[in-house]
């Protein structure tokens, strides 16, 4: 069974054209919605691909209709081929039905991980030179360590609670206890 699914960005847009490409292919079905491609919460795609059984394809009029990036689009394509359902766009002449779609697709899917690849690469030189030049990433330490001094020596004081204490530093219990995981013990 041909399932077709179409999508416009906003209510002022039509679906229209998108939907008689579809019927013109031969869907049988067609499931049509106007939301943002950005919403990962499409009801109508989310019933398109629930519908679709083993043997089946989906039909969008081009791939941005069914996924914003191309990390969503090739996870939703996945999904698919592990259901045995194939998937087909009309605009980018994209069949995963066909051994020459299926090369083509596993080529975006290559380029996505070099993407991925190269980002993580660029994110871990980014951070190493910000430590060279003594840059420490992270969130800033909420504890001096001369608030932890003190607190240190209050401790010792077993009429004042580990509360008072946290609430003279200027801290939370929990996050005393973090920097001072038996603040009793080894005051």
């Amino acid at each position: 069974m041909l399932i077709g699914y179409a999508r416009v960005s906003t209510q002022d847009q039509d679906p229209g054209m998108q939907i008689d490409a579809l019927r013109t292919i031969g869907c049988e079905k067609i499931f049509s919605e106007k939301a943002s491609g950005a919403k990962r919460d499409r009801p109508e795609l989310k019933a398109a691909l629930e519908y679709a059984r083993e043997g089946d394809t989906i039909i969008v009029w081009k791939l941005d209709r069914m996924a914003r990036s191309l990390k969503q689009l090739i996870e939703t394509v996945e999904d698919l081929e592990k259901r045995d359902v194939g998937f087909k766009s009309l605009t980018e002449t994209i069949d995963t039905t066909t051994a020459g779609g299926k090369l083509v697709f596993t080529i975006f899917a290559g380029l996505a991980e070099f993407e991925r690849s190269i980002i993580r690469e660029r994110t871990k030189a980014g951070l190493d030179a910000a430590r060279l030049r003594g840059r420490v990433g992270g969130r800033p330490r909420s504890v001096s360590d001369e608030d932890l001094t003190v607190a240190k020596a209050l401790l010792k004081d077993p009429d004042i609670s580990v509360r008072k204490v946290a609430e003279r530093i200027g801290c939370s219990e929990a996050t005393l206890y973090r920097y001072l995981p038996s603040a009793r013990a080894n005051a």
